[in-house]
């Protein structure tokens, strides 16, 4: 029967059969539709993330600014052809793009300053729609040859970019110090980048040297800049700089106290109702909690200092900076007060004339002259050029104006007169207003001229594993005699010390605006390799923090490597810094080595590269066989580059290479992050 059912007409079927086949069929239909939804839901996924992946740091480079709007349909509707963009850190290249941008109107061109955080600048394809348009850049290079932060984008986007810029004509001053590794690079970079995407440079790339006479190398620069442009554009200059006013003042005689900044940085009563995330815009305030002299003697004054930053949800690790917001000193905003004749606690608002500008007020406003000028002003360093001249005019006595004038002029002998008289002899605003007796500025032009004061950074000198609660500093004050028999104080250091530990929580005078930096100094990924670590002087900060966290680390059972300290100071007894703590990580086998180098305790002076070259095999042996990673930290003019140089000669002599392969011997690591830098001029 079975032969038989099986040759049996398809097309005919018993009852039986028909239900056995249908149940059969939805068995296979229910089976299919599994496999393929299955399947497709694999695919879908597996799809997904072999597309998304490589676009996540386009999709994020695309979104995360909030845009204001196009740079270009802004210089239509507004007018410009020149567009000034700046990668600035602590506002001077800001303000030179600011003065190149005041420059235009002279030829009869209009420029805008911009932050390129601000805008898209993938829209540079299309600046070439506009007339007689170029795009300057004056980006500052950041750390070791990094951009700036509102830099960041741009360049990310430069790398990435495949842009064709040909319609674009371009020039870029660069902002330096030499005493750097990596000097100008973030300005090199750019000028090569444009150039290489099809960009027209119209003038050749200006490199300024922070570490000699920035403010000449600009002028230099600018004053054969303009030509260039004229003669490209065939426009000719329509007469002398004038001194035009960016902003208008505007004073509150009826105004509630409760809409007025005392001090904030962002947000309007922010120091009063603190909120998370902080950063630059919103500082934390944190109290300090221990503020104690580290040296024994001399005439230095070296501190260590702990923020409470409880509750602030800021998280740091070994090597990061920590930023704070310094006050000037009240007896020279007192000074400044008395001279120009002003009621300092005058509520007023500077408001920006150009009113498409982002940038509305130059400070936060409204305030009174009185906080602009202890939190938001530079009023200690020695004024630029252009703030001379601008304040030329209020001169009431013909020579004072005159010279003055000449500063402030591109003539070699103005030159010299302005490095002389301003930057050498180190002549604040104070110091102009006293030694120019004629010299009565209008506050609010003033305050308008003067840049903004700065955050200061700092290495942090603790390990969030040891001290999660709180962040370390270790400083020294600065405080100098100038050529004029002035005493010049430092601004962050000696407000620092005056901070002092208060037992109430209402303490004001103990609290300190501050916000954490990631910086690329950190210890090795795994804890069993070597490390080197070189850091006389304050520049000892982040080591105490690396030292505190490899015995945290041997603390939790982990095999810790060789712990290598070079430390060095003046005098044995009077600033050996964080002595006992040292001793005692020595005593517990978490630092396996303390050199320590007492430059002035003989007749010849001894520094830490001595000590290095005494210790060169020991040196060579951890570099070579134990992959060690190398930490210099502190003075970039002097002991960084003297060390590097050490370390040429140790691996030239047990390398067997030559000075050439020796230095790229040290430049490999470098790039490998086995050598890393964390340095200051």
């Amino acid at each position: 029967t079975a032969m038989g059912e099986s040759s049996m007409d398809p097309t005919i079927s018993s009852p039986d059969s028909t239900a056995q086949q249908d149940s059969l069929f939805s068995m296979m239909d229910v089976f299919l539709i599994s496999l393929i939804t299955g399947l497709l839901t694999y695919w879908f996924f597996f799809r997904k993330k072999k597309e998304d992946v490589p676009d996540l740091p386009k999709m994020q480079s695309v979104a995360a600014p909030v845009r204001d709007s196009s740079f270009i349909e802004k210089m239509k509707k507004t007018g410009r052809n020149i567009v000034v963009f700046y990668g600035s850190q602590t506002g001077t290249a800001e303000e030179f793009a600011n003065r190149l941008s005041k420059d235009a109107h002279r030829y009869g061109l209009r420029g805008m300053a911009a932050d390129p955080e601000e805008y898209d600048l993938s829209d540079l394809s299309r600046l070439s729609e506009i007339d007689k348009s170029l795009a300057v850049f004056c980006m500052a290079t950041y750390g070791e040859g990094d951009p700036t932060d509102n830099a960041q984008d741009f360049y990310d986007w430069l790398q990435e970019a495949d842009a064709d810029l040909s319609g674009l004509r371009f020039a870029v001053f660069g902002l330096g110090n030499k005493t750097y590794e990596h000097f100008n690079a973030m300005g090199k970079y750019v000028d090569k980048r444009l150039e290489e995407l099809g960009a027209q440079r119209i003038f050749e790339l200006g490199l300024g040297d922070d570490d000699g006479n920035l403010e000449e190398d600009f002028i230099t620069w600018r004053e054969q800049f303009w030509p260039a442009v004229c003669e490209h554009f065939g426009v000719e200059a329509t007469g002398e700089e004038s001194s035009i006013r960016q902003y208008e003042l505007v004073v509150h005689t009826d105004v509630n106290m409760n809409k007025v900044y005392t001090g904030e940085m962002g947000r309007l009563k922010s120091y009063e109702n603190q909120k998370p995330p902080f950063d630059a815009k919103n500082p934390f305030l944190a109290q300090v909690t221990e503020n104690r002299k580290l040296n024994e003697g001399g005439e230095r004054h070296l501190m260590h200092l702990e923020l409470d930053i409880s509750n602030s949800k800021i998280r740091y690790e070994s090597g990061d900076h920590v930023a704070v917001y310094p006050a000037n000193d009240s007896s020279l905003v007192n000074q400044i007060g008395e001279i120009l004749g002003t009621d300092l606690d005058t509520v007023m608002s500077l408001n920006n004339l150009d009113e498409e500008s982002n940038k509305k007020h130059p400070f936060p406003c409204p305030t009174s002259y009185r906080t602009a000028l202890t939190y938001y002003l530079d009023i200690t360093n020695p004024p630029r050029t252009n703030v001379l001249y601008e304040l030329a005019q209020y001169a009431t006595d013909a020579g004072e104006q005159e010279r003055l004038r000449r500063m402030a002029s591109s003539a070699a002998e103005g030159k010299a007169l302005y490095l002389s008289w301003v930057v050498e002899a180190r002549r604040n605003i104070l110091a102009i207003l006293q030694d120019m007796p004629s010299l009565h500025p209008p506050i609010d032009h003033l305050c308008e001229l003067l840049p903004r004061l700065q955050a200061r950074y700092y290495s942090i000198a603790s390990s969030s594993k040891v001290h999660p609660n709180s962040i370390h500093i270790c400083a020294v004050t600065v405080e100098y005699e100038t050529k004029t028999g002035r005493l010049n104080k430092g601004v962050a250091t000696n407000w620092l010390k005056g901070k002092v530990p208060q037992p109430q929580q209402d303490g004001s005078s103990s609290l300190v605006p501050m916000y954490v930096r990631k910086s690329q100094f950190r210890l090795p990924f795994k804890p069993s390799t070597p490390v080197i670590m070189i850091g006389p002087g304050t520049g000892i900060a982040p080591f105490i923090g690396f030292i505190q966290e490899r015995a945290w680390l041997k603390q939790q059972g982990k095999e810790v490597g060789e712990t290598v300290l070079y430390y060095g100071c003046r005098h044995e007894r009077e600033d050996y810094l964080y002595r006992e703590e040292l001793a005692r990580f020595q005593k517990e086998g978490v630092l396996t080595q303390l050199n320590v180098a007492f430059s002035r305790d003989q007749a010849e002076k001894v520094y830490v590269q001595h000590l290095l070259k005494k210790n060169k095999e020991n040196v060579w042996k951890l570099v070579n066989e134990g992959m060690a990673h190398i930490y210099v930290c502190g003075d970039a003019r002097n002991m960084a580059r003297d060390v590097q140089n050490t370390f040429y000669e140790i691996v030239s002599e047990f390398g067997s290479m030559s000075q050439p392969q020796a230095v790229d011997y040290v430049k490999k690591l470098m790039t490998k992050g086995r050598y890393s830098l964390d340095v200051w001029s």
